[in-house]
């Protein structure tokens, strides 16, 4: 009778908490067991393990075998304990030296050759396994994406036999510490430049302003004017990921099926998923919980394109993760919380036909036909929408101008990172996650500003949330033009990007 003990990781939401992996043998009719509540994926690695074992050469003895993933409370998923299960099985009969197997954590799954496959959630698992001071040994092509936790010590191997190698001594694996190579720009030439945009000065102001201050953003205007190219081009102009952004961005990409690419490091993410996607795309859920778009836009931008068309259930899903940053999946057997810290671009039509106010005149929409259009937009959700703004049809002179007009993307950027780090240096956040205490203390009011917001909330109808969001934006515009304190022009600008309210009540 042998026992040998080896560490592994589960994943719950962003979590990976320790799964012990327990393997006995024992006399007994020929068998092999797994148990501790395992998946389908994990029930079918014993005969991954059994195909892997028999073509490296290793002997499965005939006896019985007792694989325990302990806590047993803890749904186990996915074929990463594959590796771990094959190793414990070797250790308890003597195959390899069972000494240093506590020093190491494991999670691979085996091909039928005995070659390590990637799995999803290395990054997690990683960083958790630094935390309990142990090693981690995964596949090779996890270990890029695994060394962006640089407390951790990292083992990356691409078979079975390489592992046994280096646990007997004779080939001792190197400890892998490859960082991403450092880039001037981080990625940030790879987004098309806001100077293809022709016209629409005032949408690329707005831009501007949403990016210094991470406020959301809706555009209303006609097909064909460049909303959807606008919205391309606005993780370009945002201000550079930190270390801690780009490794939170990271692990949530990690955690989806496609895996993180080492090449999108500290590259900010785009998502513009489909308006036929469910409430569960968007947000997340499943059997065993994963991010849906709003985790995986995290410090990046989610676009949402014809706002109007996503099913109304779906949208409010959206109110939530907007005024707290995060999303919380709950199922009956577990709760998964995901962090949501993203920009919201979107764009609609004005009306049905989408021609409403477009030089062409074209538009025959009736006064009820747009108000029940624009009313699948529910005004709480609207409210959580700092800026919202009007992207009218662009003249044909301009669009046949041939030499662009605008800015450059890079040197709106420049005012966009000045501003943001205005903001970093006097509250440590951007302004649209000011809380009401702070806007008190850092958008303070002269008596003019007050007057003049007192008449727009009347006027428009303002709820307090939107009184407190113009306080943000305001804030910000002072910000990018590099003054101390907020004053008329700033308020009344920031006033303008309300104006939408008042035609969506």
């Amino acid at each position: 009778m042998s026992l040998a003990v080896l560490y592994s990781r589960a994943l719950t939401g962003m979590q990976a908490p320790l799964v012990t992996v327990e393997t006995h043998i024992a006399n007994g009719l020929p068998s092999f067991t797994i148990v501790g509540l395992p998946e389908t994926e994990v029930k079918e690695s014993k005969d991954r393990v059994r195909a892997a074992l028999q073509n490296a050469q290793f002997k499965i003895p005939a006896q019985r075998i007792t694989i325990n993933l302990a806590p047993a409370d803890l749904p186990k998923e996915s074929g990463r304990f594959d590796l771990p299960i094959a190793l414990g099985i070797l250790a308890a009969t003597g195959q390899i030296p069972m000494d240093k197997l506590d020093q190491y954590e494991w999670a691979g799954e085996l091909a039928l050759t005995g070659e390590l496959r990637p799995i999803h959630g290395a990054l997690a698992m990683t960083y958790s396994a630094s935390q309990s001071g142990r090693s981690f040994v995964l596949p090779q092509q996890n270990a890029a994406e695994a060394a962006l936790v640089k407390a951790a010590t990292i083992y990356a191997a691409e078979s079975l036999l390489q592992i046994c190698a280096h646990l007997s001594g004779h080939e001792p694996l190197e400890i892998y510490d490859k960082l991403p190579a450092a880039d001037a720009d981080n990625g940030i030439s790879d987004y098309p430049d806001m100077q293809d945009v022709k016209g629409q000065a005032h949408a690329k102001r707005a831009l501007e302003i949403a990016a210094a201050g991470a406020h959301s953003v809706l555009m209303i205007g006609p097909p064909g004017t460049g909303k959807s190219m606008l919205a391309a081009r606005f993780a370009g102009i945002l201000p550079p990921m930190t270390e801690e952004e780009a490794l939170e961005s990271a692990a949530i990409q990690s955690l989806s099926h496609g895996h993180f690419n080492i090449a999108n490091w500290k590259r900010r993410p785009y998502r513009s998923p489909h308006h036929t996607a469910s409430g569960v795309a968007l947000v997340g859920g499943g059997s065993h919980p994963r991010p849906g778009e709003i985790s995986l836009a995290m410090h990046g931008v989610l676009f949402l394109d014809e706002l109007a068309e996503f099913d109304r259930k779906v949208l409010e899903v959206l109110r939530e993760p907007l005024e707290s940053g995060h999303i919380t999946i709950s199922r009956a057997a577990r709760q998964a919380e995901f962090p949501a810290q993203f920009q919201l671009v979107a764009a609609m039509n004005p009306c049905p036909c989408g021609y409403l106010g477009h030089y062409n005149g074209k538009c025959r929409c009736t006064p009820d036909q747009v108000a029940r259009y624009r009313g699948k937009i529910s005004g709480p959700l609207l409210d959580r929408i700092d800026i919202q703004i009007e992207v009218p049809a662009v003249l044909q002179e301009d669009l046949m101008r041939q030499r662009a007009d605008g800015e450059k993307s890079d040197l709106i950027r420049e005012r966009v990172k000045t501003a943001h780090q205005h903001q970093l240096s006097r509250q440590k956040k951007a302004n649209n996650k000011l809380t009401v205490k702070e806007i008190e203390q850092f958008c303070v009011l002269d008596t003019a500003c007050e007057n003049l917001l007192k008449q727009a909330i009347t006027r428009l109808s303002l709820s307090a949330r939107a009184y407190h969001r113009i306080l943000k934006v305001a804030r910000t515009i002072a910000d990018l033009a590099g003054a101390k304190a907020i004053n008329n022009k700033h308020i009344a600008e920031a006033i303008q990007y309300r104006r939408l309210d008042k035609n969506f009540t």
